[in-house]
């Protein structure tokens, strides 16, 4: 199924770290002709003190408006695509989520502060709330300075190694459709990888020969699995690498990033209950903390 990007909403704090995403979307618009929405999204925090708000004055929120206009309009500067920008108050995530739906985004950019540990089970972030909620595909860019040691292998915009991890969930099927189009779109090689987890395959973990027998013969049963969820003809444009690993999922794919030199990621988002994304996190939130490349994840329909 080829996949056609016609509207990206793209959001900035316009900080340097922030704009990272907003040169991307500026390049996935070009790229499929989309109409393009940079959107800032003004928080403005309640101060009280001795029982009494203070409130922001109407002038004051209007000046802060125009100077994230500007911003925008400097960051577009005189590229040729049809583009809108939009300045809003209210709560960052809730207030993309509802652009998002009014504008009928098919995909959204943002990027990530990467934060780990205390910081991220007591913060958390933007984007880990929008990978629950948002209701079309969400491009996470990595930060710069993670991502300084791909701009060496990898000038110019546009992916070459776009890597799918895939559980065989409906979740991942979805991704594997975005990853063959994309993979069509800027003829690059797909990387189709499945991690065998320990736990989900107890019998593999036998300590004798009968242990290594079973492993080889998941591996084998994952790796016909993987190859049946190739689309007919897919070879005749794109190069397919078939990968199984073992271990915990988010490490493996982190780990088979880094030795491909992949420059895209793309997986299933699934849903956790609050106590599991508070002190578990998910795959998807630990392979955007860990890799240094854009990570693409694919919500339900």
């Amino acid at each position: 199924m080829k996949i056609h990007f016609q509207r990206i909403l793209c959001a900035t704090d316009l900080s340097d770290y922030s704009n990272s995403a907003a040169i991307q979307a500026i390049g996935m618009a070009e790229e499929f002709g989309a109409r393009l929405t940079i959107c800032h999204v003004i928080d403005l925090p309640m101060v009280s003190m001795h029982g009494a708000a203070f409130v922001y004055q109407e002038d004051q929120i209007e000046e802060m408006k125009a100077g994230a206009l500007e911003q925008i309009q400097a960051l577009v500067s005189d590229r040729d695509l049809k583009w809108e920008a939009v300045v809003e108050t209210g709560p960052v995530s809730h207030t993309l989520c509802r652009l998002a739906s009014e504008k009928q985004a098919d995909l959204a950019i943002v990027s990530t502060h990467g934060r780990t540990g205390i910081k991220r089970l007591f913060l958390g972030s933007v984007t880990e709330r929008l990978l629950r909620t948002i209701g079309c595909p969400l491009l996470v860019v990595t930060p710069p300075e993670k991502a300084g040691r791909m701009e060496k292998q990898f000038k110019g915009f546009g992916f070459k190694q776009i890597l799918v991890g895939c559980d065989f969930s409906a979740d991942s099927g979805r991704a594997v459709e975005f990853g063959f189009s994309l993979a069509q779109e800027f003829e690059a090689v797909i990387h189709l990888v499945h991690v065998i987890e320990p736990f989900a395959y107890r019998d593999a973990m036998l300590p004798d020969s009968i242990g290594a027998e079973a492993l080889t013969e998941v591996t084998t049963g994952c790796r016909q699995r993987l190859e049946a969820l190739v689309p007919e003809g897919a070879e005749n444009w794109c190069k397919i690498e078939i990968g199984c690993k073992t271990g915990k999922p988010f490490q493996s794919l982190i780990a088979y990033a880094e030795e491909q030199q992949v420059d895209l990621i793309v997986l299933g988002v699934r849903g956790h209950s609050l106590v599991e994304t508070m002190l578990l996190g998910s795959t998807t939130d630990r392979v955007i903390r860990g890799v240094a490349c854009p990570v693409l994840s694919v919500c339900p329909p």
